[in-house]
Order: structure tokens, then sequence, then C-alpha cells
């Protein structure tokens, strides 16, 4: 009888312990999806410059690099400009311009006063 109780137990045991075996299905909105890829592709698109053309018109240190911004944006009100650093200058870089088109038209405007501009292509995206 002993014997009998404990295979009986054993046997509950083992078969509450591995009788789990169903799948678990999570069930979720497609718009969560759609909701998420719009949210990476905003922010890959916003945080990163590398994505436009921009027009680099001079480099320096620091103090060098703010003259020429304030001239910057003297001449050229309308479009956007920024320092950043690129070890080891300061460099001055104009717009964000989505089209190669529209860089170079605006390219060979500020060229015109700041002969050393350069345009910048985007970067290749590595992800």
């Amino acid at each position: 009888m002993k014997t009998l109780l404990t295979i009986i137990a054993f046997t509950s045991i083992t078969t509450a312990t591995f009788g789990q075996n169903d799948q678990i299905t999570i069930s979720q909105d497609d718009r969560i999806t759609e909701l998420l890829k719009l949210y990476k592709s905003s922010n890959s698109d916003t945080n990163s410059s590398s994505n436009y053309y921009r027009i680099q018109v001079g480099f320096g240190n620091h103090a060098r690099a703010q003259r020429i911004k304030s001239n910057v944006e003297v001449d050229f009100p309308t479009l956007s400009s920024k320092i950043d650093f690129d070890s080891p200058t300061y460099r001055v870089r104009l717009g964000r311009f989505k089209s190669k088109l529209e860089a170079e038209r605006k390219f060979k405007e500020v060229r015109k006063k700041y002969p050393e501009a350069i345009l910048l292509k985007p970067k290749k995206s590595t992800k």
C-alpha cells in the first residue's frame, strides 16, 4: 500500500511538472508595429545629419568658427547654421538639403561669398 501511494504521488508530481507543454500566443494590434516603425524612422531621420547634404563654409578653432558662423548668419539668414566639433577642429556647416540638386544650387551661391566652401554628401548608412 505504501508503495502504491508513492507511485501515485510520483506520477501526479511528474504529470503536473511536465504537463505544461502548451504554446503561448500574444495578440498585438498591428498599429503598434506600425507606430514602432514610424518611431524608429523619425529618430533616425532627425537625429542624424548624415541623411542630408550640408555645406561646410569653414573650420578652425572655436573662436574662428564662431566668427564664421556669425558672418554666415548675416549673409545667409534663411539657412540654418551649426558648429560641429570634428576633432581637432570646429566646422561651420549650413543647411540640411534632402536633394542633391537643391544642395548644389545653394552651394553655388554660397561659394561666391565663401570660396573655401565644400559640399558634404550624406554618409552611407551602416544599419
